[in-house]
């Protein structure tokens, strides 16, 4: 009797038991690593509404495990998440715990020395999706230079990232720098904030010579070809996984006079003006997470995004300038439709250039290819997880 097909059965029903016994944790839910580097220490973190054990906040957890945190340094949107995109947020005590909760958005992007001289170590935790231009990567590399500065060891919980299956989009130019894109990396860059992290230090981007003392604390059972579902939505304008994976795409109707969804039920799944044509409307109305959105209270006609083309069309397709250029043909406003943002946000000039020139979108991506080739060479020693 040919056993080899039962075998088979057995192996594959065995990894399969070892894979169901095997979640993905995130580096926060790995307690036991990190705890006996945080006990009799005054510990400081920069965290925000996703930073969460299960369903109980990082802070709360560690706040009943005995950890003595005396601040909390809050990014865009708030330690609890529910500030508008670019809305200024003050310093305060937070109603639950009465922890300090010092903003890191605004004009103050960088944890005070005297501040930082109170505290012996810092924590970052924070849920990312993977872009560039999402200012929570420019607030950790704010935190590990005043780290750096004041001597002080930085423990980073690393989570997974949700767009971490690709790498594409144009790599900054140095003379784009802003909060919504601080390194010389593609718009898409497919790493983890912990690999980020490690990459700001190695390749010196801290400048002047510094460096951080950094401890990454990695998600265990994740690779680079996990598709990970956000269990809370990272911002007020990213509600859903749909939204997560548009956003490369979208983000550059930022710069642009094109609603891209904010004031609806559906931002970043959605774009139209009061000019451009199609058979979809919308009207921006002021909502919790768009006060006052682009085009407010405007009817707007274009594209409804939210069932088509597929989520794997959409991961096939990149970095999609497609819409962009669609929208810019439409209106015929030649220059005047982009502002001093759509430079910033696709950090490289040649993008907006070319698009005046009638260039397509596949033109324009065989320009940023051989950068992108560049930097998953850059990338690879820092990388934490299998590709």
């Amino acid at each position: 009797m040919n056993r080899s097909p039962i075998l088979w059965l057995l192996l594959l029903l065995w990894s399969g038991c070892l894979r169901a016994e095997s979640p993905l944790r995130t580096g926060a839910e790995q307690t036991e690593r990190y705890l006996p580097l945080l006990e009799g220490k005054r510990v400081g973190i920069l965290t925000n509404h996703t930073g969460t054990v299960g369903r109980t906040h990082l802070v709360d957890t560690l706040l009943s495990l005995g950890i003595d945190i005396r601040v909390v340094f809050a990014p865009e949107h708030g330690f609890r998440g529910d500030a508008d995109a670019g809305e200024s947020i003050g310093n305060y005590k937070d109603r639950k715990t009465g922890i300090d909760v010092l903003s890191v958005y605004g004009s103050n992007k960088r944890p005070q020395d005297s501040v930082m001289r109170k505290l012996d170590v810092l924590l970052f935790d924070i849920q990312d999706v993977g872009l560039r231009y999402y200012t929570y990567l420019s607030s950790m590399h704010y935190l590990m230079e005043a780290c750096a500065d004041n001597s002080k060891e930085l423990i980073v919980l690393d989570r997974p990232n949700p767009n971490g299956f690709y790498v594409d989009g144009p790599v900054l130019e140095a003379r784009h720098r802003s909060f919504v894109g601080m390194h010389p990396i593609p718009v898409v860059h497919g790493m983890t904030l912990g690999e980020l992290a490690r990459m700001i230090d190695g390749e010196g981007w801290l400048g002047d010579g510094k460096h951080c003392s950094l401890r990454v604390v990695p998600c265990a059972n994740y690779t680079h070809r996990t598709r990970y579902e956000l269990p809370v939505k990272p911002s007020p304008n990213l509600p859903n996984m749909r939204a997560v994976y548009l956003y490369p795409s979208l983000c550059f109707f930022e710069g642009t006079p094109v609603s891209l969804g904010r004031g609806t039920d559906f931002p970043f799944q959605a774009y139209g003006h009061p000019r451009m044509s199609g058979d979809f409307a919308f009207t921006p109305r002021s909502n919790a997470g768009a006060k006052n959105p682009p085009l407010k209270d405007r009817l707007c006609k274009g594209r409804d995004l939210r069932e088509n083309p597929s989520n794997e069309r959409i991961w096939q397709a990149g970095v999609d300038l497609g819409y962009v250029i669609e929208a810019y043909r439409m209106l015929d406003m030649g220059e005047k439709f982009f502002t001093p943002m759509f430079d910033k946000l696709t950090g490289a000039s040649y993008v907006r250039e070319m698009i005046l020139r009638g260039e397509d979108a596949d033109a324009i991506r065989e320009r940023w290819r051989n950068d992108v080739n560049e930097f998953l060479k850059l990338r690879k020693p820092y990388l934490l997880y299998e590709e």
